[in-house]
């Protein structure tokens, strides 16, 4: 069979977003296939993958094709309390038992911080390459997923805005992005762990050289800069980054398999009825490399 990846909004977003057709993630994949894929994200920095009724492991064996994994250790549950291996991320709301958590049970209040605008692992010295993440059980209504194209809010800034950008370096946190809720109920260990990381603000594709907004909700500080100045632009750059131009959003359906370049792209999640449930996986690709290896 194959592999085909056609844009999802061919007339107004042919450079953003592309589905996929062709490829059964329930079997491994060829080469040529995995080389596909790499392209594919290249191009479109989103792909979309329809009806892959896969497990756990399935989608395990599709993501390390793809490169190694990060673990997951960006979340706030215990040990214990943990539905799959720290080789997936749990993005539900749901506990070890499978039940809904309650309105205000401290891991979904911090998980609330998913409907900012963020990068995944931007508050890791070595941030997230792809993510993968696998509908299980979507909500009847809402839920949907935004992303935002940061190579084209690059590409439409002025030219001062251009230099003022290209060599600054942000200080990213989750104990920011989390504290943006009011969510400050951290233990000190949490805190030791979410220490500020350093990631570049403009970052340059390895494989196509295409330059590139890095941005989120981590984003606290910028170095050199008064925190209030640097949130003042930070927003700034975030609402020119996430005009309704710049975004694709994903309407989910069963068994979708959504996979993003956190390098050149934001997303956020939607709200939805928090007693209904939404049951998704995430598996997460490492960039191997800090982003202040990938200067422009």
């Amino acid at each position: 069979m194959t592999i085909d990846i056609q844009p999802i909004d061919p007339v107004n977003r042919a450079f953003f977003a592309g589905v996929v057709s062709g490829l059964d993630l329930t079997q491994p994949l060829s080469p040529e296939q995995v080389a596909a894929v790499h392209a594919g994200m290249d191009e479109f920095g989103v792909l979309v993958f329809h009806d892959q009724k896969i497990n756990d492991e399935q989608q395990l064996v599709f993501s390390r094709s793809l490169g190694p994994l990060e673990q997951a250790t960006g979340d706030i549950a215990a040990p214990e309390e943990r539905r799959v291996s720290m080789d997936l991320n749990d993005i539900s709301n749901l506990d070890k038992n499978n039940r809904v958590l309650a309105r205000d049970d401290r891991r979904r209040l911090f998980g609330l911080g998913n409907q900012l605008w963020h990068s995944d692992s931007s508050f890791k010295e070595i941030p997230a390459k792809y993510s993968l993440l696998s509908a299980r059980h979507i909500p009847p209504t809402g839920g949907n997923t935004e992303f935002a194209d940061m190579r084209a809010a690059y590409d439409t800034l002025d030219e001062a805005t251009k230099r003022e950008v290209h060599d600054l370096i942000c200080l990213h946190s989750q104990i920011f992005s989390r504290g943006i809720l009011g969510f400050t109920d951290f233990t000190d260990a949490e805190r030791e762990k979410w220490a500020p990381v350093r990631q570049r603000l403009v970052r340059k594709h390895p494989a196509t050289g295409r330059l590139s907004l890095y941005l989120a909700s981590h984003a606290g500080g910028i170095e050199g800069w008064p925190v209030p100045e640097a949130r003042a632009f930070l927003r700034d750059l975030t609402e020119h980054a996430t005009q309704r131009q710049f975004v694709y959003a994903h309407v989910w359906q069963p068994h979708d398999l959504v996979m993003w370049d956190n390098r050149v792209t934001m997303h956020r999640a939607r709200r939805y009825d928090y007693a209904e449930v939404r049951d998704m996986r995430r598996t997460t690709l490492t960039n191997e490399v800090s982003s202040l290896q990938q200067a422009p």
